[in-house]
This record gives structure tokens, C-alpha cells and sequence, in this order.
């Protein structure tokens, strides 16, 4: 039997990654899933939570050992206390990353999932370092890889919703939002979903920044000078893009029957919609880059790490859907037994 093997990387080591990474030992899943991080993190994180869950080295060349945790072992870089945060471990999460990211290149892995990480402590721990500084998961991993402009998208509760910007502040967000820009993005959403989700003719939904879409420029001039062009533009090019819509609207079953992804204009224009209809299930999705990247829709949680409360559904959907992705788009496959 064939199957993927899909990269599982732990995060952050105080937080809920390895909790939940646990999980994926004998879950049904369609694919070999390979945890990256620390063997004996893990555990010890699965004693704390009074889990049977073997850990094994993983091993490429060798069949999986049913019910077992497939582990590639990358050592803590100093001692973790679950809850409690600690910066020397920065290089060891980015080590993950590096790791699973080598290990695609080479053929090995046929896509990445992430668990959650913690922005501020890794950039506490490159305090002076201004160049070094780390905006998350999705901008690394497009610099490892040479890519010049990717698209952040979630799934779940029946919905696809892509960002025209991601994590800024709500001021900056008009000056980021250009007709270039937005062009980039539609393209990457429309290829992504062609080639990443076997989706022949996409259709795409996008809302406008302002109120009511501006009401004709009496709520803003954003939509008649940016948004509209740059639609006109893609529809041109032969992309079925619609809109732009006001975003308190959109979201009705009668306008999404039929479309296949929403482009929201910021972060928190499309995202509480859907983490309302999918939080515990939703999946991050990086568009435009050369392999597959899904992750959790949530954060470290550190509250809850070794609590036994950690909910593990958003991973096992992170899984699910990095494998019909990968699948989709003839990603790399390892026979396993």
C-alpha cells in the first residue's frame, strides 16, 4: 500500500503541540504521519496526560508500527516545563521547521503540517535582531523557499476564506491593499484551488474593505479605486471573480451556494465567520507556496498544555486535508506496509 508521509512538526514545546501531536498515534488516517521533536518530550507529556502511546524512532526504510508515534527526534535546546514559556527554545522550534523543510526537498516528506508555535518568544529570544524578526509559520516558510508572495487561507464548517492581508494592524491595512497586490493574490487562490484541490473552474467571492462595499464611494474610495479594477482586471484574465460584496452579507447561504472561496480584505473581516462555523476543526492553509502547508486554526494554548483538555480535531483535519492536497497535487509518496 502506498501512502504519503506527511511532516508533523510540534511547535512550541511549552504549548499544546505535543499534546495534541500525540493524538495522531493510531488514528485513522490516510496517510504515514512522522511527528518531529523531541522523543522525550513527548514522552513525558504523554505520562503527564496518561497516554499508552508508544514512541518510535522513524525510520524510512522500515514499516510503521501500528498504534506506535512515529518520531524523527530533534532535541530540546534547553529543559520544558509545560505552560511556561522559555526563549532558549526559539532554535529549537525554527529547527522543526528547517527540518521538515529539508526533508520535502529531498522527496522524503509529501507535505508539512504545523502545530502552533509562539511569535514572542521567538522574537525574545532574537531581541537585537532586528532583521531576524519572525512574523510566523506562513513568511518563514515562503523565505526558506524563494517565494515572493503567498496567501493564507482557512478551511472548515464548509467554508474556504483567503486574506488579501494577514496579521496587521487595522490602521495599515488600506496603504497595503493595492490593485497589484490584490491581482497576486486572486491568481495564487485560483491556481491553488486548480492545482492543490482539483478544482477545475473556481469560483471566487470577495468582499469589499468599507461598509457596504463603500456604497459608491460615499463609505470610502477604496473599492472604485483599488478593489474594482483589480477584479475587472483577473476577470479578464479569465478568473471568475465576484464582488466586490459587503462583507456583512456575504456570508449568506444564497451568495456562497456555488462558490468555491472568499477573499476577505484583512484578518478579521472573514476569519470569525468561519472560526465560528469550524473552531476545533478549522484548517490553515498556505497558498502559493512549492509544497504543501497546512496547520492548526489555534494557538499555543499554554494554559492547557498538559492538562488533558488540548482538543486534537483541528490537527487530525490538518492531516486529512494535507494529504488530499498533496494527493490533488502529485505530491511525493514513500511506500509504507
Amino acid at each position: 500500500m502506498t501512502l504519503p508521509v506527511i511532516a508533523v512538526t510540534s511547535g512550541e514545546p511549552a504549548g499544546i503541540g505535543p499534546d495534541i501531536c500525540l493524538g495522531l498515534a493510531g488514528s485513522p488516517l490516510p496517510c504515514r504521519s512522522v511527528v518531529l521533536g523531541d522523543r522525550h518530550l513527548l514522552a513525558r507529556r504523554a505520562a503527564m496526560l496518561g497516554r499508552q502511546a508508544a514512541v518510535r524512532d522513524f525510520d524510512p526504510a522500515r514499516p510503521p508500527e501500528a498504534g506506535a508515534l512515529e518520531v524523527l527526534h530533534l532535541p530540546l535546546a534547553a529543559p520544558c516545563e509545560a505552560g511556561r514559556l522559555n526563549p532558549a527554545n526559539a532554535s529549537y522550534v525554527l529547527n522543526l521547521l528547517d527540518t521538515a523543510y529539508a526533508g520535502i526537498t529531498r522527496g522524503t516528506f509529501a507535505a508539512m503540517v504545523t502545530a502552533p508555535l509562539h511569535k514572542g518568544v521567538i522574537n525574545d529570544a532574537q531581541s537585537g535582531r532586528p532583521a531576524a524578526f519572525f512574523s510566523g509559520h506562513t513568511e518563514y516558510l515562503a523565505q526558506k523557499s524563494g517565494t515572493e508572495h503567498v496567501v493564507m487561507m482557512l478551511a472548515g464548517g464548509g467554508l474556504r476564506v483567503a486574506l488579501a492581508t494577514t496579521h496587521l494592524p487595522l490602521k495599515d491595512v488600506p496603504a497595503a491593499l493595492t490593485r497589484e497586490s490584490l491581482c497576486a493574490t486572486v491568481r495564487i487562490l485560483h491556481g491553488d484551488l486548480q492545482r492543490k484541490f482539483g478544482i477545475a473552474a473556481p469560483r471566487i467571492l470577495a468582499a469589499g474593505l468599507n461598509p457596504h462595499a463603500g456604497e459608491g464611494g460615499h463609505l470610502g474610495s477604496e473599492e472604485n479605486d483599488t478593489i474594482i479594477p483589480a477584479l475587472e482586471a483577473l476577470r479578464a484574465e479569465g478568473i471568475d471573480v465576484r464582488g466586490p460584496y459587503p462583507a456583512d452579507t456575504l456570508f449568506q447561504p444564497f451568495l456562497l451556494r456555488g462558490a468555491d472561496a472568499v477573499l476577505a480584505m484583512y484578518h478579521d473581516q472573514g476569519l470569525p465567520v468561519l472560526k465560528y462555523a469550524s473552531f476545533g476543526q478549522g484548517v490553515n492553509i498556505t497558498l502559493g507556496l512549492p509544497f504543501v502547508r497546512t496547520s492548526v486554526d489555534h494557538g499555543t494554548a499554554l494554559d492547557l498544555a498538559g492538562s488533558g483538555r488540548a482538543d486534537g480535531g483541528s490537527l487530525i483535519e490538518a492531516v486529512k486535508t494535507a494529504v488530499q492536497m498533496a494527493c490533488a497535487a502529485g505530491g511525493n509518496t514513500q511506500k509504507a506496509v
